[in-house]
């Protein structure tokens, strides 16, 4: 009985040192687990910190559903000033042989995705981060409209180590 309760202690007093290097972290759940093509995630959040690097992250759960190896991405950041930047990504999120990539023991896989590495903020203020899927088949011209698979998209800030 005393080393269950040293071992729970342990694991308390673990879990309550353990500092989180995460500034923003937060998630969307999409409905019937598909991004529509028309559907843009945003997340605002405020920045205080115009020093500090930061890495930040797309976080993108998805299920069995997800029928393709890889994904599109366009990402906005605006900045308070007004400044805007749009970038167009591409992730892998299977491997050769089909094997979803990402954490998890189940059917759902949680990915963490870099967007930008070791950057600071020119400013402080609030800046918000969209994010839409654009992903086509082969030879369309047409988005796919409804990107099954995909059940919760996420953003991420993290202080460098």
């Amino acid at each position: 009985m005393r080393t269950k309760i040293g071992l729970l202690f342990f694991i308390a007093t673990l879990i309550v040192s353990c500092k989180s290097n995460s500034d923003f972290d937060e998630y969307v759940a999409l409905p019937k687990s598909a991004w529509h093509r028309t559907n843009t995630i945003q997340f605002t959040f405020p920045v205080n910190d115009s020093i500090t690097k930061k890495n930040l992250f797309i976080n993108l759960r998805n299920n069995k559903d997800y029928e393709y190896s890889n994904l599109f991405l366009i990402a906005q950041m605006n900045f308070p000033d007004g400044q805007v930047i749009i970038d167009t990504l591409e992730y892998d999120m299977a491997d050769v042989t089909g094997k979803f990539l990402g954490q998890g023991f189940s059917d759902v896989k949680e990915n963490k995705l870099f967007y930008k590495e070791n950057i600071t903020f020119p400013s402080t203020g609030d800046y918000t981060f969209k994010v839409r899927q654009a992903m086509r088949k082969n030879g369309e011209i047409q988005g796919i409209e409804e990107l099954e698979g995909i059940t919760h998209v996420g953003f991420r800030i993290e202080k460098t180590e």
